[in-house]
């Protein structure tokens, strides 16, 4: 039986701003090389193009529920391309929540999901995914290449933490921003689910496959392992 993993994908690394699809086109290659030993789970995000949507959907008045439903909406969107980019023994749809992608994953190989609930990122998704599947790993493939002290985008003087136990990682994502479509490294809702649960969780930068599929195998990537 395949072990059963969860990777978080982001949709700005899955769709960079100036629209070169080859890294979609790479990244279906890496993921059908590691269905033939895991069962995969793919919850994709919405990106930049979910942040735009709801960057005009808040200036047009929306409320944060309505623009979260604009974030879901597109995160689909994405995780179709994915679909599109994969071929076969794909589940041909995104999931619409946990039961279905837990039957799919009965006839499937791969299994791709959005975003599902207004409030809760597709972090927070792939969280709950990995508990209910009872699934010990969890991988997210993000724009950065692990967890900062602070951002590192922000901050010249922030310092990657090669491993760090759940406390920590809750202590510095909860200092991150609310609201619909947050760019934060990993969601604070997602790393109390882990905690919890007790899921080792690594984090990469998606950008870079070897790393993203060293942490899949579980052997050295570049990146931040999140224990207790």
């Amino acid at each position: 039986m395949k072990e059963e993993i969860v990777i978080s994908i982001g949709g700005s690394i899955l769709l960079p701003d100036d629209d070169n699809v080859s890294y979609i086109q790479e990244l279906a290659e890496i993921l059908k090389s590691l269905k033939e030993v895991y069962k995969l789970y793919l919850v994709v995000g919405g990106g930049s193009t979910a942040r735009k949507y709801i960057k005009w959907g808040r200036s047009l008045g929306a409320d944060e529920a309505t623009l979260d439903e604009l974030g879901i909406s597109t995160s689909k969107l994405n995780a179709r391309l994915l679909i599109i980019a994969m071929g076969k023994d794909v589940y041909p749809i995104p999931a619409d929540n946990f039961d279905e992608a837990i039957s799919a994953g009965n006839h499937y190989s791969v299994i791709t999901m959005g975003g599902t609930h207004p409030g809760h990122t597709t972090d927070a998704v792939a969280a709950m995914l990995a508990e209910r599947l009872n699934s010990d790993k969890l991988v997210n493939a993000t724009s950065v290449d692990g967890v900062y002290t602070s951002d590192p985008k922000k901050d010249k003087d922030a310092k990657k933490i090669p491993e760090l136990d759940y406390d920590r990682l809750l202590e510095i994502v909860s200092k991150s921003e609310g609201g619909a479509g947050p760019n934060v490294v990993f969601d604070p809702l997602a790393a109390k689910i882990i905690k919890r649960a007790n899921i080792e969780t690594s984090i990469v930068d998606g950008r870079d496959l070897e790393s993203l599929k060293n942490a899949v195998r579980g052997k050295e990537f570049t990146g931040t392992r999140v224990t207790g």
